[in-house]
């Protein structure tokens, strides 16, 4: 992954290429159907030339080119005026194939709390890619779940709320979060950790105060 080191990411994990990735280096990107493309995607229901990634003085914006199924960022439509891409943002393509915009670029151990665990799970942060020795987690998680995820391991050991939990993962979220749908992100990142480790549980629910992440110390 070092080619990746210095620059954002773009992260499929929903589409026939989940669990590639593709370095922005500043010049802009054209994803489509279109064989000239720069990111050429296989999905009849995204359009030739679908939108487009750039780069300007103050960060990356994406845009729209016409297409016929829509880009949509975060749930809202993309349309005319370009969209200001953060770190996390969940980018959609015609309902067929979501990305994740990855601006971070460390990689780092998530937290042990303890253990002897020499080869614990592992979090590259410039790719989004959890592992556990030498396998790794793929497609990779998608942003919501692995900014839940880097939550709870940074909290060393101590209970993150159920508010906490919803404002990290949806803070510009309009009409408030469900109960609901903070459960279903939490079982679908049970889910995934599961693929690496089906024996352990490493988030645990502390019921009436939110959610903790444990280290196997077994392992």
């Amino acid at each position: 992954m070092q080619e990746y080191a210095n620059s954002p990411l773009l992260v499929v994990y929903k589409g026939a290429l989940a669990g590639n990735r593709w370095p922005v280096r500043g010049k802009p990107i054209t994803l489509g159907r279109a064989q000239d493309c720069d990111i050429v995607l296989p999905e009849r229901q995204i359009s030739r030339y679908h939108a487009r990634i750039e780069q300007d003085e103050t960060g990356y914006i994406i845009r729209d080119l016409g297409s016929k199924n829509g880009t949509f960022v975060n749930g809202e439509a993309v349309r005319g005026q370009p969209y200001r891409l953060r770190d996390g943002d969940e980018i959609e393509l015609a309902d067929v194939l979501q990305m994740g915009f990855v601006a971070g670029e460390a990689t780092v151990p998530l937290r042990d709390m303890g253990t002897s665990r020499q080869d614990g799970l592992q979090v590259n942060m410039s790719a989004r890619q959890v592992s556990l020795g030498r396998a790794i987690l793929d497609p990779p998680l998608s942003p919501a779940q692995f900014t839940l995820l880097e939550l709870l391991t940074s909290a060393a050991g101590a209970v993150i709320t159920r508010d906490q939990a919803i404002e990290a993962v949806w803070p510009d979220a309009v009409g408030g979060v469900t109960d609901q749908a903070l459960d279903a992100l939490v079982y679908r990142l049970r889910e995934r950790l599961a693929e690496l480790d089906a024996d352990y549980d490493y988030v645990v629910t502390v019921r009436g105060h939110g959610f903790r992440y444990v280290t196997n110390s077994l392992s």
